[in-house]
C-alpha cells in the first residue's frame, strides 16, 4: 500500500464521519412507539483485519494476556486457547461513536483483570465528545467511564506514539494519561475514577503535523505521547520514584521525574530536532531506549534515530542501525525482550517503500541485524518466511519487481511487542493486519522466523455500501482503504479484494436486480478508472471509462436489467450510460452530487436525491425531473432504496436533528411520500426476506424508535418495529447502510465505521453461518465438473450437482480428492475446506434445500502444476454421486 493511498483513506473516513456522520444535538422528543424486542446471534463476516493496529499491549504479570487498540475500530483482547481476539467496545452507541477510537491502552501490572482504555476519535469538530478513560474490572467485559475535560484522537495524527496511558506498577490506583492539544499530564490516583492536570509539568507540546490546517486535523498539538515507569525506584504500595515522559517538541521531547510526579525536569544532552514515538526501559540494564522520526506519523517520516539512555550515569548514545543520510524513514516500533532484557527491536515504520524493516540487537543496541537486506540490488534475502493463507488478500493480488516482494512485511508499523513471557513470540500492527511469529529466537541462529497473521477477530474496516444479490454471493462490500469483498462464505476470509482496479476506497455499488451477474462499483483511485464493471457476479472485474472531470466515486445505480447505469461521480454532474461505460452522457435536471438509485423493476426507471428534492427518470437517467414531494430533510444526510420486485415503491432515510428527520414511504414512484410517525430518527434503510406468512419484505433500518437508538426490523410494512441489537452491541456509527438477506428471513447485514461488516440472525430461524450444517444426504446425486477456463499455474471450474433421489435434500456436502495437487484458491455458491488432495464442499445458507430432480451450482479458481486432471470420483455420505 503506497502511503498517499492510507493517508487519502484515512481523511476519507474522517471527511465521511465528518458529513454522514450523527448529529451532536437530538430533536425535540417526540411520543415514543411501542418497541418490541427480538434475540439475535452477532458476528462479522470475515476480513481479518483490515485497518490501522497502532497498538499493541501485554500484561507484564500474567501470561497471554495482550491486549490490540485501533484508531477507529475498539479495542480487543487476545484469546490464547482460540488464537483469536475479542471485541471489547461493541457497547459503544449511537451518540458516544467517538468513543471507539482508542488512543492508548494500559494493562494493570499488579491486578491483570483491570485494564484501562483512553479513548475518543477526533480532537476537532468533527468529533462532538470529549475523550473519556474506560476502566475495567473483568478484562474488558463491563467497563465504566470517566469523562474528561477535552478529546481525545484515536484517529488523529500522531496516534502510532505511545503509550499514552500508563499504570504504575507499585501503586495500581496511580495512572497517568498524556493529553493533546496543549492539556498538558494528568493523574489519577483512585484507579482512574477521577483525574487531574499535573500543573507541575512544564511541557504540553508544540508539534502539529500541518499548522495550517484549517480544520483542525492536522494543526492539532500532538501534545503528551507516551509514559514510562522505572520499576526499580520503587516498592509494593508507595509511588514509583522515577517516571519518563515523551512530548510533541522537538527540541524538548523527554522529561523525568525523581520524586514520583511532584516536579519534572527536561532530561539534559538529550538528542532535538525529532520527536520520541516511544519510550522502552529496560530497568535491569539502566537503559531507557528511545525510537526517534521526524514527524509525528503513521504515515510520514523521512529520518529517523534510535538512542540509548543510561539512567544511572546520563550518558546518551546513538545507536542507530543506519547512519543518518542513509535513513529515508522514522523509527517507532520499539520493544525489549523481558527474558533477555539486552535484546531490542524496533522498525523504520515509515518505509513505504520496498517494505518496512524490522531490526533487531542482541547487545543492548551495540550491533544491529535487520529482517531483510540485498544482496545485489534488486535482488533481497529475507530472514523470515511469510504465509498469508489464512488471509490472502494481504498480497494485495500484486505482482510486483523486485526489491518490492508481496506480501509485504507491513506499512505503519508502530506497535511492535515481543511477548513479556516468551521470546520467540512477537506481534506488530500494521495498517492493515496484526502479523505475528512464535519462533523469532531463530533469527539469531541464523535461521529463518515464522511470520503469519494473527488477527483473526479483530475486524476494522469501515464500510461505506452493501449489497446482498438474490444469487449469487450472499454478501457485497464497499469498503474505506482496502476496496470491498465478494462473500461467498461469512465464515471465511475471502481470497482477494475487489481488484482490476483496486480502488483505495469503494463508496458504492449495485447489481442488476433481476440480473445480478450484473454489478458496478464506485471508488477512488489516485489515477485510472473510478468505476468497474462485472458480470459474474463480482468474482472478476474490469474497469470502465470516466468522463470528464470525476475526481470520486460518488454513487452509482445499476438499471434492473443491467443494460443501463447512472453515476454521479465527484467532480462533475450525473452521468448515464448504456453497456458498460465505454462512454458517458450528462443527464439533464439533476445536480451534481446527488445520491442515485435505481427502480428495481423497471429498467429505465432511475431516482435521485439533493438537498430537499426527489429527482425521477424514466427514460433511463438521460433526463430527471423533480417530484413535487415536500417535507423531505433538506440536508444532504439521506439514503433510500427502491423495493425489489415492487415498482415505484421506495423508502427514504435520513435528515437532522434541526429539521426534517426520520422514515419516509412512497408508493408512486417518488411523486409524494408519506413519513412514518413511529420513527423518530432513521439513518439507513434495507430489505430482507419477508417473514412466514408476510407477502411484503422485511425492513431494516438503524434508527430511533421509541427513543432507543438502534437497529430495527419491521415485518408489516413499517407499522409496528423490532429492535434486533442490544445495548452489547451497538458498534458506534451504524448510519452508512444496511441490508436484508433476500434469502434468510431475519439476517441483516450492518454497516459500521470501524468493525466491518456486522451481521445478525433472530433466533430460531436461519442458519448459524459459525456452526457446520446438519449431516447432508447419502449418494443419489450426480456431478458435472467443467473445466471452464485454464491458464498457467491456474484454472477454473465449474460443478453442478444434482439430487436423483425421491426426497428433497436440506443441508449437502459433496467430497472429492484431487488427482494431481490442484488446490482451491476461492470458491463461490459454497463453502469448502480442504487437507491435502482431499475437499469437503458444503452448502451456503440459502442454497442448502434442493429438491428432488433439481440441482445446485458452484464453481471456485484453483493452482495447479504438472497436470489439472478432473476428479475422478464424488461422494456424499460416503456413497458415490454418479459422473457426467
Amino acid at each position: 500500500m503506497r502511503r498517499t493511498r492510507v493517508l487519502t483513506a484515512a481523511l476519507a473516513l474522517a471527511a465521511g464521519l465528518l458529513t454522514g456522520g450523527p448529529p451532536a444535538a437530538l430533536a425535540a422528543e417526540a411520543p415514543k412507539a411501542a418497541v418490541a424486542a427480538d434475540t439475535y446471534s452477532w458476528h462479522n463476516a470475515r476480513i481479518d483485519g483490515g485497518g490501522f493496529v497502532p497498538g499493541i499491549v501485554f500484561n507484564r504479570a500474567e501470561q497471554n494476556l495482550a491486549y490490540a487498540r485501533t484508531d477507529i475500530g475498539g479495542a480487543y483482547r487476545w484469546q490464547q486457547s482460540t488464537r483469536t481476539w475479542t471485541p471489547l467496545l461493541d457497547h459503544v452507541g449511537w451518540d458516544d461513536w467517538g468513543h471507539t477510537g482508542v488512543v492508548s491502552l494500559a494493562s494493570d501490572p499488579v491486578d491483570p483483570d483491570r485494564v484501562y482504555a483512553a479513548v475518543g476519535t477526533y480532537t476537532n469538530s468533527w468529533d462532538p465528545t470529549n475523550g473519556a478513560v474506560l476502566r475495567s474490572a473483568d478484562r474488558g467485559a463491563t467497563w465504566q467511564q470517566t469523562g474528561l475535560p477535552f478529546k481525545l484522537g484515536g484517529n488523529m495524527p500522531g496516534r502510532g506514539m505511545g503509550e499514552r496511558l500508563a499504570v504504575d506498577p507499585h501503586d495500581n490506583d496511580v495512572l497517568y494519561l498524556g493529553a493533546p492539544s496543549g492539556k498538558g499530564l494528568w493523574r489519577s490516583t483512585d484507579a482512574g475514577v477521577t483525574w487531574s492536570q499535573v500543573t507541575a509539568f512544564p511541557n504540553p507540546g508544540n508539534y502539529a503535523q500541518d499548522p495550517t490546517d484549517t480544520s483542525g486535523y492536522g494543526s492539532d498539538n500532538q501534545g503528551i505521547t507516551w509514559v514510562t515507569f522505572d520499576e526499580s525506584t520503587g516498592s509494593g504500595g508507595s509511588a514509583t520514584k522515577t517516571i519518563y515522559v515523551g512530548v510533541a517538541d522537538k527540541e524538548n521531547a523527554v522529561y523525568r521525574s525523581t520524586d514520583a510526579g511532584a516536579s519534572w525536569q527536561r532530561i539534559a544532552g538529550q538528542p532535538t530536532g525529532y520527536l520520541a514515538h516511544k519510550g522502552v526501559l529496560d530497568a535491569e540494564n539502566g537503559y531507557l531506549y528511545l525510537a526517534y522520526s521526524d514527524t509525528g506519523g503513521p504515515y510520514d517520516g523521512g529520518k529517523g534515530r534510535l538512542y540509548r539512555y543510561a539512567t544511572a550515569t546520563g550518558t546518551w548514545t546513538d545507536i542507530s542501525p543506519a547512519a543518518e543520510a542513509d535513513t529515508y524513514y522514522g523509527f517507532s516500533g520499539l520493544t525489549v525482550d523481558r527474558q533477555h532484557p539486552g535484546t531490542v527491536m524496533a522498525t523504520a515504520y515509515s518505509s513505504w517503500w520496498p517494505d518496512t524493516q524490522i531490526f533487531r540487537s542482541t547487545d543492548s543496541g551495540g550491533a544491529w541485524t535487520q529482517a531483510w537486506s540485498y544482496t545485489s540490488y534488486p535482488n533481497r534475502e529475507n530472514r523470515y518466511t511469510m504465509d498469508v493463507s489464512s488471509s490472502p488478500w494481504l498480497t494485495w493480488g500484486a505482482n510486483p519487481t523486485p526489491p518490492e516482494q508481496t506480501p509485504k512485511l507491513g506499512w505503519m508499523t508502530e506497535s511492535l511487542e515481543i511477548d513479556p513471557f516468551d521470546s520467540d513470540r512477537m506481534m506488530y500492527g500494521t495498517g492493515a493486519t496484526v502479523y505475528g511469529t512464535e519462533n523469532l529466537t531463530d533469527w539469531d541462529s541464523g535461521g529463518k522466523f515464522a511470520i503469519t497473521p494473527m488477527v483473526r477477530g479483530l475486524e476494522e474496516t469501515a464500510v461505506n455500501d452493501l449489497a446482498a444479490p438474490p444469487s449469487g454471493a450472499p454478501l457485497l462490500s464497499a469498503l474505506g482503504d482496502i476496496g470491498g469483498f465478494r462473500h461467498t462464505s461469512l465464515t471465511e476470509v475471502p481470497s482477494m479484494m475487489f481488484t482490476s482496479p483496486n480502488f483505495t476506497s469503494s463508496t458504492s455499488l449495485d447489481y442488476a436486480e433481476t440480473n445480478p451477474n450484473t454489478v458496478v462499483r464506485v471508488g477512488n483511485l489516485d489515477s485510472g478508472p473510478h468505476i468497474a464493471f462485472s458480470t459474474d457476479n463480482g468474482a472478476n472485474w474490469f474497469g470502465g471509462t470516466d468522463p470528464s472531470g470525476v475526481s470520486g466515486g460518488g454513487t452509482v445505480a445499476a438499471g434492473a436489467n443491467g443494460n443501463r447505469f447512472v453515476w454521479s461521480p465527484a467532480g462533475t454532474g450525473v452521468q448515464y450510460t448504456t453497456g458498460f461505460g465505454t462512454s458517458w452522457q450528462a443527464s439533464s435536471g439533476i445536480p451534481a452530487g446527488a445520491v442515485v438509485e435505481s427502480d428495481r423493476v423497471d429498467p429505465l426507471t432511475f431516482y435521485g436525491f439533493k438537498s430537499g428534492k426527489f429527482y425521477v427518470s424514466s427514460d433511463g437517467g438521460a433526463t430527471f425531473t423533480a417530484s413535487a414531494a415536500t417535507g423531505l430533510p433538506s440536508g444532504d444526510s439521506v439514503r433510500f432504496k427502491a423495493l425489489p420486485g415492487g415498482a415505484g415503491d421506495i423508502w427514504l432515510a435520513g435528515g437532522a436533528s434541526d429539521g426534517a428527520y426520520g422514515l419516509w414511504h412512497s408508493t408512486d414512484g417518488g411523486a409524494s411520500f408519506t413519513k412514518l410517525s413511529n420513527v423518530e430518527q432513521a439513518d439507513t434503510v434495507g430489505f430482507g426476506k419477508a417473514a412466514p406468512g408476510a407477502s411484503y419484505q422485511t425492513l431494516f433500518t438503524s434508527a430511533k424508535i421509541g427513543g432507543v437508538r438502534g437497529i430495527f426490523r419491521s415485518t408489516d410494512q413499517g407499522a409496528t418495529w423490532t429492535r434486533v441489537n442490544d445495548d452489547a452491541h451497538q458498534w458506534g456509527w451504524t448510519g452508512a447502510a444496511i441490508t436484508g438477506d433476500p434469502r434468510v428471513y431475519g439476517r441483516v447485514y450492518v454497516a459500521t465505521n470501524g468493525r466491518g461488516v456486522v451481521y445478525g440472525d433472530t433466533s430460531g430461524t436461519g442458519t448459524d453461518p459459525g456452526t457446520d450444517p446438519e449431516p447432508g444426504p447419502t449418494g443419489a446425486c450426480s456431478v458435472t465438473y467443467t473445466i471452464t477456463n485454464q491458464w498457467s499455474g491456474g484454472f477454473q471450474a465449474d460443478v453442478r450437482l444434482t439430487n436423483t433421489g425421491p426426497a428433497a435434500w436440506n443441508g449437502w456436502a459433496l467430497n472429492w480428492s484431487f488427482p494431481g495437487g490442484q488446490k482451491v484458491s476461492q470458491m463461490w455458491n459454497a463453502e469448502h475446506s480442504a487437507s491435502g488432495a482431499a475437499v469437503t464442499v458444503k452448502n451456503v445458507g440459502w442454497n442448502g434445500t434442493v429438491a428432488a430432480g433439481s440441482s445446485v451450482g458452484f464453481g471456485f479458481t484453483g493452482e495447479w502444476s504438472g497436470s489439472n486432471a478432473k476428479p475422478a470420483a464424488f461422494t456424499m455420505g460416503g456413497k458415490n454421486c454418479a459422473v457426467g
